[in-house]
Parts: C-alpha cells; sequence; structure tokens
C-alpha cells in the first residue's frame, strides 16, 4: 500500500492484528512462535482416564463390598481365635518393660545386657519357686487330711446323732448322689470335672512358659525392639515420638516397682499378723497377699477374705479380728502407703484409676485390672503432649 492511499480502515487493522495474535498456524502469538512451532503438530487434547466420566457397574461394587466384608469377618474372627494367645503376649511385653529399670541399672555398673536379663530372670524364678515350695506342702497336707477324713465322714452319714447324719436324714444327700451316678449324669460330670481340672492345670503351665520365654526375649531385645519400631515413624517426628515413649516406659518401670513395694509391706504385714495370731501357714499366706496385692483396687480384698476364711480354722473371733485387720490395712495402704510409693511413677485421678481398672478387668481379667493403671498413665500424656495443645492453640 503506497504512502498516497491514506490510512487503513479499522475492520483491516483489527483484521491484521487478530492474523499476528494467532500466528501463522494458529499456534503462537507472533513471528518468534511461528519460527518455534513450525512443522510441529498441534498438541493434543488431554486424555481422560477411562474410569472418569463412568459409573461402576453394581455387579463390581457388590463384588467390592462382600469382599471386604469377608476379610473384616475373618479377621475379626482370626483375632478372636487368638485372643488368648495376645493378652499373654501383652503381659510378656509388660512385664519387660516393667523389669527394665532394674536391666538398665545393671547394664549402668558396668554388666552387658544379656547378664543383667539373666540376673534378673534369676531372681524371679527364685521368687517363683520359693512361693511354690511354701504353698505346695500345706496344699498336700490338706488334700492328704481330707482323704484320710473320708471313712469317717461316710460313718457320720449312718449316725443320726451327728450334725453330718442330722442332714442325711432332712435333705437325703446319698440318695440324690446315688441318683446322679445311676443316670450316668454324675459319672460324667465328675469325668469331665477331672478332666477339665487336667486341661487348667495343663494351660496353667503352658501359658507361664509362653510367658516366661517371650519375656526373656522381649527383656534381651527390647533396645532393638524400640529402635525397629521408630523406623515407622516419620524423621521429622521420631525425636519427639521416642521422647514420648521413653517417658511412658519410664512412668510404667516406676508404677511397677512402686507396686511391688506396696505388695511387699502388704505381705509383711499379713505374715506379721498370722504369725501373732496363730492363723496357719503365715509365709505362703503373706507372699499370697503380696502376689495379689500386686493387681490394683480389688487385689488386696480379695486377699483378706482369704486369709480371713483361712483364720477359721482357728476360731471366729480370730476370723472377725482379721478381717478387721484387713480393713485397716486398706485405708492406710490406700491414704498412706500407695500415694508415698507412687509419688514419683504415677499422677492419675483416683476416679480414672478406678475406671481403669473395672474395665480392664471387663476386657482382659486379671491381666486388663493389672496393665490398666499404665495403660491409663500413657493415655494421660498423649493426651498432654499431643491433643490438648492443639485444642489450646485453635482457641
Amino acid at each position: 500500500m503506497s504512502a498516497q492511499s491514506g490510512p487503513e480502515p479499522e475492520s483491516v487493522r483489527q483484521e491484521h492484528r487478530a492474523v499476528e495474535g494467532t500466528g501463522v498456524h494458529g499456534f503462537g502469538s507472533g513471528p518468534a512462535d511461528v519460527v518455534e512451532t513450525w512443522g510441529k503438530a498441534p498438541p493434543e487434547p488431554p486424555r481422560r482416564h477411562p474410569r472418569d466420566g463412568r459409573g461402576r457397574s453394581w455387579v463390581t461394587v457388590g463384588f467390592g463390598l462382600g469382599l471386604g466384608a469377608s476379610l473384616a469377618w475373618l479377621a475379626v474372627q482370626t483375632v478372636l481365635r487368638v485372643s488368648s494367645m495376645l493378652t499373654l503376649l501383652l503381659l510378656a511385653v509388660f512385664i519387660a518393660i516393667s523389669l527394665e529399670p532394674l536391666v538398665a541399672g545393671f547394664t549402668r555398673r558396668g554388666l552387658r545386657r544379656g547378664w543383667a536379663v539373666a540376673i534378673v530372670l534369676t531372681g524371679f524364678i527364685v521368687v517363683l519357686g520359693g512361693f511354690l515350695a511354701l504353698v505346695i506342702p500345706p496344699v498336700t497336707k490338706e488334700i492328704s487330711a481330707v482323704v484320710d477324713a473320708v471313712p469317717g465322714w461316710l460313718q457320720q452319714v449312718h449316725d443320726h446323732q451327728s450334725a453330718i447324719g442330722r442332714l442325711e436324714d432332712r435333705y437325703h444327700l446319698v440318695e440324690r448322689a446315688k441318683q446322679q451316678i445311676g443316670s450316668g449324669g454324675g459319672a460324667t460330670g465328675l469325668a469331665g470335672g477331672v478332666l477339665g481340672a487336667g486341661q487348667m492345670v495343663l494351660s496353667t503351665l503352658t501359658s507361664t512358659a509362653i510367658v516366661i520365654t517371650v519375656t526373656l526375649y522381649c527383656m534381651a531385645a527390647l533396645p532393638a525392639i524400640k529402635q525397629f519400631c521408630y523406623r515407622f515413624v516419620a524423621v521429622g517426628r521420631r525425636e519427639r515420638v521416642e521422647g514420648m515413649a521413653e517417658e511412658i516406659m519410664n512412668r510404667i518401670g516406676k508404677f511397677m516397682l512402686g507396686n511391688l513395694v506396696t505388695s511387699g509391706i502388704a505381705g509383711v504385714a499379713t505374715f506379721a499378723w498370722c504369725a501373732a495370731t496363730g492363723v496357719p501357714y503365715a509365709a505362703a499366706l503373706g507372699i499370697f497377699t503380696a502376689l495379689m496385692d500386686l493387681i490394683p483396687i480389688v487385689g488386696s480384698t480379695l486377699a483378706g477374705i482369704a486369709v480371713s476364711l483361712v483364720a477359721l480354722s482357728v476360731s471366729l473371733p480370730i476370723a472377725i479380728a482379721t478381717a478387721a485387720f484387713y480393713v485397716v490395712f486398706r485405708i492406710a495402704e490406700d491414704y498412706l502407703i500407695v500415694p508415698r510409693a507412687m509419688k514419683f511413677a504415677v499422677d492419675v485421678h483416683p476416679l480414672v484409676t478406678v475406671l481403669a481398672v473395672l474395665v480392664g478387668g471387663a476386657l482382659l481379667g486379671i491381666i486388663g485390672a493389672l496393665v490398666a493403671i499404665p495403660a491409663a498413665v500413657a493415655v494421660g500424656l498423649v493426651l498432654d503432649e499431643y491433643v490438648f495443645p492443639r485444642k489450646e492453640e485453635r482457641k
């Protein structure tokens, strides 16, 4: 276009700008884009996933739900079948963590960890063996006395002037027993009772062996087990989690040491009372009370009931005095002994302690009651460290 032809119309200028904005092939925004994109194929549109925009069939959804429900049911059934074994493993781990302060004390004195574990385990076996040595002879003696007394009882049954004879005349116990045995129910029940007692003894021995073996391995390899578990935590949070875990295990160890101290005091007090009042088997009852006192809240009460029943063999006043002694001792234990023994171990409200023991006992029996307070301590530490600070920051 010559210089004399005049300015271009506005429509022509707009058309030129549109062409320059799209490039020769519509790929760029100017001459440079024309050079860079010359000879290249236009970009392909993004591909969508085959499942995007398409609903799943009811067959696929139903199959997935059915498979998930079946796997969940199998998992629950598996846990229920091995629940007793899991309980024993939990007890073994708890004992290993509880005895860790003793093992750590020996290792700080220069002993290797294997020797420290062997010393602690030897002490535990000695205590257990001493308890059995004190308990088995009296129990055997009482069983022999019962067997020897059976002929005399049978003779008294036919004596209408004796107490047993009067009970027989009134309730006809022998006749009822013969009917039960004749119908087969008594014999079956007796055989079942004998087999059940044998199975219980065998199960107890097996469970004890499992707990001791797993405890031994856990005590020997506890540092390696802790390091392995810490590897599942992200590196950025690992140090904080390690500190929290070490604090929890430290509290558990202190709690068990304090519990051992209070149980020892209860055992010594029981031995002294039984020896002073003439209640038989003072040493065995003292160790029994010490072991039962390890169970929080209910242990010392059950031990007091058992010792009071044994005191009935002496006289009724001695049994009443024994029951009163345990009531006084329980008050002193709750308000004087336990607070001082647990001062540096746990800091849990009494209501939380009671609820934890009740829930643990309902779930896992005696083992649950034993580990309830350390579990409550661990939950409290986790709440104080992770949950409550976040809630306060949001406010």
